[in-house]
């Protein structure tokens, strides 16, 4: 899988284990020193740490980034497709985008953390029905789009996380920009060989879909060229509260601006 899209690196705030002014503090800083995106995630709970520990959620962080940044893009890594009507998220994201500017990646995925669904009330159900709920939802969103009005800025790209080869990667074939890959470098490379199958089933070029991974840990100059011969461009540091230290985002960094 061959690309000559730029490299990005983005980092991702998880909204844990923090008070807010020290998210905002992280995001201003993170966009001063140049990432490319900024996510933060879906959740109600934290994943790491004290599993009752501060949490904040995704959506209503992302309007208030859409205020306080002005050139880095911002999404969520992932949202959960369970915990919003997928017209009513298209609208947020609609919303999201004309507040920055048109920066707004919509990131997605089918759920997969079962307290947050117990917590607050939604069917967990299987793996392959939250799934097939995500295959029916997305043409939604699609749709939802094209009546909104005012439209949105421009085509909000779509970034689908996730891995499962059957259902998974045949829907980023069908719709996603970006897709956000949380496998290993062997992993990757058999992915992006089915990955590539689905597509040829669809008529769609790979080369429209940018791939994204988590960055691994150890110096970028060892770990990134293997994932870049793979085919991956964007590659995200996640970070967590409660101090948000951006030392190995600076090295990502360095190492992009030497390539």
């Amino acid at each position: 899988m061959t690309t000559n899209r730029p490299l990005r690196i983005g980092v991702q705030l998880q909204p844990q284990h923090a008070d807010y002014a020290a998210i905002r503090r992280a995001v201003t800083e993170a966009e001063d020193l140049g990432v490319d995106v900024i996510f933060n995630w879906d959740h109600f709970f934290p994943l790491y740490g004290d599993p009752d520990g501060a949490h904040f959620e995704c959506w209503t962080m992302l309007g208030a980034w859409a205020e306080q940044t002005s050139r880095v893009e911002i999404g969520a890594l992932v949202s959960c497709n369970s915990y919003r009507n997928p017209e009513l998220l298209a609208d947020m994201a609609r919303t999201v985008d004309h507040i920055s500017d048109g920066r707004l990646i919509l990131g997605i995925g089918s759920g997969w953390f079962e307290k947050d669904y117990n917590e607050y009330g939604y069917d967990f159900g299987t793996a392959g029905g939250r799934l097939d709920q995500l295959r029916d939802d997305l043409p939604r969103i699609e749709s939802r789009w094209a009546k909104l009005n005012p439209a949105p800025t421009r085509k909000i790209p779509v970034l689908i996380g996730g891995g499962g080869e059957k259902k998974t990667l045949r829907l980023v074939a069908q719709h996603a920009d970006i897709w956000h890959s949380f496998s290993d470098l062997e992993t990757l490379k058999r992915k992006t060989g089915i990955l590539a199958e689905h597509c040829a089933a669809v008529g769609r070029d790979t080369g429209e879909i940018e791939l994204s991974v988590g960055t691994p840990s150890g110096d970028p100059a060892e770990a990134g060229p293997p994932l870049v011969e793979a085919g991956a461009t964007l590659f995200t540091v996640g970070i967590g509260g409660p101090d948000y230290d951006l030392g190995q985002l600076k090295k990502w960094l360095a190492w992009r601006d030497a390539q």
